[in-house]
């Protein structure tokens, strides 16, 4: 449903995007990430048809962006960075001028904006001018007008920006539950969104792609994945009953009461060290598996991207 073809974009001697691909399917939902400056907006501005490429192209449910592009933003939900909206217009107002714009006539109007309204709990607000409302409800009514048309393809830079963790928590159930039978692209900075709705991830660094999977592949890469955490008494003891087992590539202290077993190779080592301390006899407090964290991925992939 998105074919982003070796998208390109140059200001002047500088190269924002250089050559990127990807694609989503229906029932994708992908994060796009990236660091500040990475090209991360100006990929998405260029794939809804409100910047053109230098060169490559995109192609929305099939309709190119350069050759179609009223057919391509019929099909899309865009929330931008810092999403333009007239501070004198009530939240009301603003979703029906939307509607309006968007084709709606009649009671369909109503009922568009009843059900846009609902998805993103704005009813406290709707007579409210946009220009009073805080940074979070901003967020939710940009939200509103990109769902409003019910699109095939939703676009969203930084759905959560400004949102308090209940609002997240809502916003990332919304998206989860409307991934059935739309192609999703959500841009983010925060990690943990990745984690919580996204199916597959893309990483951009210096205009280019340098990662593209799925957020358990991406943890697969962190230094302490599948690393042994033990807590004990006697650590002496535990790196003793350690020595030699098969698997194990080294120990590392990481306090006074905990030691952190380095697997070889990303194996699981967990039950050769646990058969190894009950062979042993020696007590431990606490052991458990760490996933590792994708930040330390993101930092990583980035560095060298």
């Amino acid at each position: 449903m998105i074919e982003i073809d070796h998208l390109t974009k140059r200001f002047g001697p500088i190269t924002a995007v250089d050559d990127v691909s990807f694609s989503v399917a229906q029932g994708e939902v992908v994060g796009f990430l990236g660091p500040n400056g990475a090209g991360k907006s100006t990929t998405m501005k260029m794939a809804t048809g409100f910047l053109r490429p230098t060169s490559g192209t995109a192609r929305i449910c099939d309709f190119d962006v350069l050759e179609d592009p009223i057919e391509v933003k019929q099909r899309i939900g865009y929330l931008p960075e810092g999403a333009p909206m007239w501070p004198d217009m009530t939240t009301a107002a603003f979703l029906r001028f939307i509607a309006r714009v968007r084709g709606f006539d009649g009671a369909e109007v109503d009922e568009k904006i009843a059900q846009a309204i609902d998805k993103t709990q704005l009813t406290s607000v709707l007579e409210q001018p946009i220009d009073t409302l805080s940074k979070g409800y901003k967020r939710r009514v940009g939200l509103a007008q990109a769902l409003l048309h019910d699109p095939e393809v939703l676009i969203l830079d930084e759905p959560t920006d400004g949102l308090d963790p209940n609002q997240k928590h809502e916003v990332r159930e919304l998206i989860h539950g409307m991934s059935d039978d739309k192609a999703i692209v959500v841009s983010t900075h925060i990690l943990e969104e990745v984690e919580a709705v996204c199916s597959r991830a893309v990483i951009i660094a210096k205009g280019r792609i340098v990662a593209d999977d799925t957020p358990e592949e991406l943890l697969k890469k962190a230094p302490d994945h599948n690393a042994v955490i033990i807590r004990a008494a006697d650590l002496a003891a535990v790196r003793a009953a350690l020595s030699g087992v098969d698997g194990v590539d080294g120990i590392e202290d990481l306090d006074q009461a905990r030691i952190s077993v380095r697997p070889k190779s990303d194996a699981p080592v967990v039950d050769a060290v646990g058969a190894a301390l009950r062979e042993k006899g020696v007590a431990v407090d606490e052991i458990h598996v760490e996933r590792g964290r994708l930040d330390d991925v993101f930092r990583q992939i980035t560095a060298t991207g």
